[in-house]
């Protein structure tokens, strides 16, 4: 299993919100950028919008958990910022998974959706 590397200067945040794209809900806001390097790296930010300490870290997890679940699908080196909103901490972690999908996919950060194997 491969780690997820982190973003952790200040620098890489600002340069994601002043250059990369972005998309905005209600629940989640994504800044993503394209980078030479081979793989993705992440960051997550909660402000003290969110709630208190208890309500942060637990939006950071959902959001965390989503994109873990989400990270064999990306492909090449990029940038992304997820921003917790304040009513991220109140919902389940699926619905948090179904936004970062969705705002993914439409910065082309993921490929289409694949078919379901079945009957």
């Amino acid at each position: 299993m491969k780690r997820t590397i982190s973003l952790n200067q200040n620098r890489d945040f600002v340069r994601l919100y002043r250059r990369g794209k972005s998309q905005v809900h209600p629940l989640l806001v994504t800044y993503c950028q394209k980078t030479r390097r081979g793989r993705p790296r992440m960051g997550i930010t909660a402000t003290k919008k969110v709630g208190g300490a208890v309500q942060r870290n637990r939006a950071k997890r959902l959001i965390r958990e989503a994109y873990r679940q989400l990270e064999p699908g990306i492909q090449g080196g990029w940038d992304l910022v997820f921003v917790a909103r304040s009513r991220t901490a109140q919902v389940k972690m699926q619905q948090v998974r179904g936004v970062m999908e969705a705002q993914l996919r439409q910065l082309s950060v993921l490929g289409p959706p694949r078919a379901k194997d079945g009957p």
